[in-house]
């Protein structure tokens, strides 16, 4: 938020995609004492949270937690399982898939970038006929990010694996899932993932400062013959202490307390419903860009994201300009374009723990900031969303009787 000299009424909209807003119950949850992360008290924590985070990669396999961003789980999954000069192939969904393709060759590893036009998904065909072509299996890692944060672009991972499959190709499959996870459907062990990779401030609704690597054995086994230096990102380091519930070194204790409420609450909702929730704002977000007359950045709506949606700008106008009028004038604030999109698009998130009516909210909010910034669009946006949101509702979101 900018700085101001008065106070603003009311609460502000956060409505980037990610990080998400922090609910109450998870920031009462971590108002605790720190505790000695070697007590038996802490044990049980380590252990609940362990255990849990399991259920929402969908896996029966280890989930490490590091301290760190997700860029920390990126450069993991890598080490942990590479060699120098290992070829990986990657797709260009967007800004974050060219950030991980980056860190692979800050490692000294052989990034192969399958392009686009950042404006779809990952296309699975493409990544099969590239592993039939490599016959000599060359390609150590197909390397896939699940929801392009930087463009509201969703690639299906189960069509990655078939394509993996279908190759008959020896590759890992590592899955970026940092935007994606506990906002829509994800299944580690189903879909063959054998690294996924996440973070704790978008859909597990905490503020930032966890990553995780949920592993599969396939991944374990890569791991011991793989030769790139690694210590405090190391699995084996931490295999061995989270058997007890403990880590290594001084873990995130307050966080740790936060992710145990934020598992709760996640499986309290049900994770298919917290899926279907997403899906629904999605789709009334874009009703609202369509009403607007305004573009989607991604073109093919099956790879439409429920996480959230990027929107062009009318040629002539600037989307940066118009992201500091809606916050100076309505506290929202929006995503900015990123690398390619600077300046071209903005990002309406609508993750984590938001109902109907923030929703309503936000888009007010981009509607007015429209017309306030003059960039020319149709009015009716938001009437079109709420509208969406009454035809879409479901008597039992509430057990509300009609």
């Amino acid at each position: 938020m900018q700085n101001r000299t008065s106070r603003i009424a009311g609460r502000h909209f956060l409505q980037i995609p990610g990080p998400s807003p922090v609910p109450e119950r998870i920031m009462r949850a971590m108002d605790m004492p720190v505790i000695d992360h070697r007590g038996p008290d802490f044990q049980v924590l380590g252990k609940r949270v362990l255990s849990g985070i399991k259920t929402i990669f969908k896996t029966t396999q280890p989930v490490i937690i590091y301290p760190a961003s997700g860029t920390g789980a990126w450069e993991a999954a890598l080490v942990n399982t590479m060699s120098p000069g290992d070829c990986v192939l990657m797709y260009e969904t967007g800004h974050f898939a060219t950030l991980w393709k980056n860190i692979a060759l800050s490692l000294g590893l052989v990034p192969e970038f399958i392009g686009s036009d950042w404006r779809s998904g990952a296309d699975a065909n493409a990544i099969e006929a590239r592993l039939k072509a490599d016959t000599a299996h060359k390609i150590k890692a197909v390397c896939v990010v699940h929801n392009e944060t930087s463009t509201g672009a969703t690639s299906r991972i189960d069509e990655v694996r078939a394509a993996i499959d279908a190759a008959r190709h020896p590759a890992l499959l590592m899955v970026d899932t940092i935007s994606s996870l506990a906002s829509v459907d994800y299944r580690h062990d189903e879909w063959g993932v054998d690294v996924t990779v996440a973070g704790s401030q978008k859909g597990l609704m905490l503020p930032p400062g966890l990553s995780f690597n949920a592993i599969s054995e396939k991944a374990v086994a890569a791991s011991k013959n793989a030769k790139l230096p690694k210590s405090y990102l190391s699995w084996h380091e931490m295999l061995g202490p989270n058997k007890d519930g403990y880590f290594p070194y001084t873990p995130a204790t307050t966080l740790l307390y936060g992710l145990d409420a934020a598992i709760d609450m996640l499986h309290e909702e049900g994770l298919d419903a917290v899926f279907a929730r997403h899906q629904r704002h999605a789709e009334a977000t874009r009703k609202a860009v369509a009403g607007w007359g305004l573009e989607i950045v991604c073109r093919d709506p099956k790879y439409y994201s429920p996480v959230l949606t990027g929107v062009m700008m009318p040629d002539g106008h600037n989307a940066d300009a118009f992201r500091k009028t809606a916050l100076a004038a309505f506290d929202i604030s929006l995503g900015t374009g990123l690398n390619k999109l600077a300046g071209r698009a903005f990002r309406i998130g609508h993750l984590g723990d938001i109902n109907d009516l923030t929703l309503v909210g936000a888009l007010a909010g981009v509607e007015m900031a429209l017309t306030l910034a003059r960039v020319p669009h149709k009015p009716g946006g938001v009437t079109a969303a709420m509208n969406n949101l009454v035809q879409t509702s479901t008597q039992t979101e509430r057990g509300a009787v009609r």
